[in-house]
């Protein structure tokens, strides 16, 4: 299966992207837009899914060592994209946070970038590079531990402050789990697991709108009718979608009773219009993007390639896992779109530039052991006696 994974994984993107845009058509004709266009948002992300794919080509053409060599400048750009998003006139200001660079201000029309998704791979880059150096010093406090998590803070507080703490909590489990599988001490990462876990629960409590989530979260039934709505006609969705779905177009919580039902709770429009048998395989191929992406990891040729890969699926994964758990009201609401299927360009883009690196990962591990097949001898050898 490892010599397949790399067929296996853009196989399952593909379908997913596939499923994405037939739940866009079926739900984005309710929503209203700025050009009165009932198909605007589906031609916005055909285009989106089109840079995507080209970029994606590119990427898997550079060698990811490219990206350990330039880690340091994807994060400071990171960085400064994600203060830009605070500057008036050049950041938007949406939904009570600071997400979003308004692309009128850069010369890129309508279309809007978030920021936080390089800081995502920005932060990748680094803390893989950084446990790839100091592979020797890795269980040690200072290298192993402190300073990548240094590394992360800086970028990490910029989003928290947006307020984006789903992105906030992606990265922070993304890294910890990295530096889990580099041989980080688990001492070590139990004890910043409770610390963030206490900074996670202050912030709630000190930022209003996080705190109603939460409240919202624990008592659904309670807010059917304002900040609990989404959840509510989300677990409607489900419910009236049973096994095999109302048929695919044929939703009714699309109607504009669900928010969002394009972007963040997709999800449940699959539920609802394809049943459990469409939301069992959603969650289907991302378990396959998990073991096709592990797999071109652990095939990795150095130490580099297998951190990056690890990470790029845990990016990819952990996202997934959020918003459906957000969906199902398993999690309190993020913010967080499921990959390859919400509406939405900056994470379409980053999802796509994460399986163009694991796909040069794959070359890169499978041309030495193509080279080591073509250097043995042909034919059966004769033993000596």
């Amino acid at each position: 299966m490892a010599e397949k994974s790399a067929h296996i994984l853009v196989a399952t993107v593909i379908a997913l992207i596939a499923l994405g845009i037939t739940m866009l058509l079926s739900t984005s004709v309710f929503v209203e837009n700025e050009a009165k266009d009932i198909y605007f948002d589906v031609k916005r992300q055909v285009v989106w899914i089109g840079l995507g794919f080209v970029i994606c080509a590119i990427v898997a053409m550079i060698d990811y060592r490219f990206w350990q060599r330039s880690a340091s400048v994807w994060l400071g750009i990171g960085c400064l994209l994600l203060v830009l998003c605070f500057v008036p006139g050049v950041g938007e200001y949406r939904n009570g946070a600071h997400r979003w660079i308004n692309g009128r201000s850069i010369g890129l029309g309508s279309l809007r970038l978030q920021p936080s998704e390089l800081a995502k791979l920005a932060v990748l880059f680094v803390v893989a590079g950084w446990l790839t150096r100091h592979v020797a010093r890795v269980s040690e406090f200072g290298k192993g531990f402190a300073w990548p998590l240094v590394i992360t803070a800086i970028p990490v507080s910029l989003i928290a402050i947006e307020v984006d703490l789903g992105s906030t909590a992606l990265i922070c489990a993304m890294v910890m789990l990295l530096m889990y599988v580099a041989g980080t001490r688990l001492l070590y990462l139990g004890g910043s697991g409770i610390a963030a876990l206490g900074a996670l629960a202050l912030a709630v409590k000190l930022v209003p709108n996080r705190m109603e989530r939460v409240l919202v979260f624990l008592h659904p039934e309670e807010h059917t009718t304002d900040l609990g709505m989404q959840a509510w006609r989300g677990m409607l969705a489900f419910g009236s979608g049973g096994a095999t779905g109302l048929g695919l177009g044929n939703g009714r919580e699309k109607l504009m009773y669900l928010p969002y039902a394009h972007t963040d709770f997709i999800f449940p429009m699959v539920g609802e219009e394809l049943g459990l048998v469409g939301t069992l395989l959603v969650v289907f191929a991302f378990v396959l993007i998990i073991v096709s992406g592990m797999l071109i990891a652990t095939h990795a040729p150095d130490r580099f390639g297998k951190l990056l890969g690890f990470g790029l699926v845990c990016i990819v994964v952990l996202q997934a896992m959020i918003n459906i758990g957000v969906t199902t009201v398993l999690l309190p609401n993020k913010g967080l779109p499921l990959p390859f299927v919400s509406y939405g360009g900056s994470n379409l883009l980053l999802c796509l530039i994460s399986i163009g690196i694991l796909l040069n990962i794959y070359r890169q591990g499978r041309e030495p052991a193509e080279a080591a097949k073509l250097a043995m001898p042909r034919g059966r050898m004769t033993p000596r006696v």
